[in-house]
């Protein structure tokens, strides 16, 4: 079954940097195109970042572009989100999935900013 299994979150001071992974299962990965996606509390789950499945053209919320940069590696069926300049506002529960249509979810990893 299509699963994906999401790690590197945690506590991060305002101006830091982390790098979130995301293993795929279950499905023809290098097919088909991924993002990464971010929950914060009271708020509804939104886009942060997206790749295509080949040539890896991304596109970037307003409120992450220049800041996060979203990557792939298709013989790993592995798509990262590298994360610097980081702010307040950016702690949520970051989920990946496919794109446009994220059918299944994983866990999240867990990314809080503060000091």
């Amino acid at each position: 079954q299509v699963q994906f299994v999401e790690s590197g979150g945690g506590l991060v001071q305002p101006g830091g940097s982390l790098r979130l992974s995301c293993a795929a299962s279950g499905f023809a990965f290098s097919n088909v195109p991924m993002a990464w996606y971010r929950q914060a509390p009271g708020t509804e789950r939104e886009l942060a970042a997206r790749i295509t499945s080949v040539g890896g053209r991304t596109n970037y919320a307003d409120s992450v572009k220049g800041r996060f940069t979203i990557s792939r590696d298709n013989a790993k069926n592995t798509v990262y989100l590298q994360m610097n300049s980081l702010k307040p506002e950016d702690t949520a529960v970051y989920y990946c999935s496919t794109w446009p249509k994220p059918d299944y979810w994983g866990q999240g990893t867990q990314v809080t900013v503060s000091s």
